[in-house]
């Protein structure tokens, strides 16, 4: 029971960096290699904060900030200087390892003894692991439902204007170039404010905890879009936290048929694949399946 409640505990509080990473893999139609450096930076921001005298809240918030920096300069390479976006990305995620270094001052920094957002009255009198579910679920409907309201604006109209056609919102009178801009901030503050809650859970922050990121991100947005179907635009935002904790589960049974805990990005790069090429093999299926019964009928 524990490691069930465990992993979903996990998967409410990683389900953030779907959502971050969904406004431009899905909306603006690009894979943005930058969230392998901000979501490091978001951990190492808040737990130097915290360790400075900074509120919890405070840490986060200021995380968010500073992740959102680090997706105007990938924006600004990309857009005003013409970089290919994935370029882009890899070159502020290079970036990051050396700022995050900078920030903490070594390799990693511990949260032994501080305050932090898991530490209240509250959560500490809750059982076992369901201090990340409360929070996890309470983070995800406040990010989720800004999000959907965002999108539901203007504003967020001509961003996914923007994504569905460039040429089309460019005549309506958007300016794409800042609407590109816009997503990879926001995006990247989303991710680089999950760094900083898997930090404050985990209880430190390390410059390496950023690898693999972009992979756990997808697979909480492919399996949930898979497992789901056909859903309208802010249906599949809530499925990417659904999507999130089906990972983790998928991780934990992989984990329980006793492979080795080394492989984890391995295994999450072959799941991962996997779910992408369902539609392939369902395609295929149903091929062989239609031929099938056309010879059948012949017969």
């Amino acid at each position: 029971m524990s490691v069930m409640v465990s992993t979903i505990g996990q998967g409410l509080l990683w389900a953030v960096l779907g959502v971050g990473l969904f406004l431009t893999f899905r909306i603006l139609d690009f894979a943005d290699m930058t969230v392998e450096g901000t979501f490091p930076l978001g951990a190492a921001t808040c737990v130097v904060a915290i360790s400075n005298g900074f509120s919890p809240i405070a840490a986060t918030l200021l995380a968010f900030v500073v992740g959102s920096l680090a997706g105007l300069i990938t924006g600004l390479l990309y857009t005003k200087g013409h970089i290919p976006i994935l370029l882009a990305g890899i070159l502020v995620m290079t970036a990051c390892y050396s700022v995050n270094l900078r920030i903490m001052g070594r390799a990693n920094v511990s949260l032994l003894g501080k305050s932090t957002l898991f530490k209240n009255k509250f959560l500490e009198s809750l059982p076992q692991y369901f201090d990340s579910v409360v929070l996890g679920t309470i983070v995800m409907v406040v990010v989720t439902g800004i999000v959907i309201y965002f999108l539901q604006t203007q504003l967020g109209q001509g961003f996914i204007a923007t994504g569905d056609n460039q040429t089309m919102a460019r005549s309506l009178g958007i300016n794409t170039d800042n609407m590109k801009i816009m997503g990879l901030m926001v995006s990247n503050g989303l991710i680089a404010f999950g760094g900083a809650l898997v930090a404050q859970n985990n209880g430190y922050a390390d410059v390496n905890m950023g690898i693999g990121i972009i992979v756990i991100a997808l697979a909480s947005i492919i399996i949930g879009e898979v497992a789901f179907g056909d859903l309208t635009l802010n249906q599949r935002l809530v499925a990417v936290t659904l999507g999130s904790i089906l990972y983790r589960f998928v991780l934990l049974i992989v984990l329980s048929l006793g492979f080795n805990a080394n492989d984890l990005n391995l295994l999450s790069a072959i799941v991962l694949a996997l779910c992408m090429m369902l539609p392939v093999f369902k395609q295929a299926f149903n091929f062989k399946h239609i031929l099938k019964r056309g010879l059948d009928t012949n017969d």
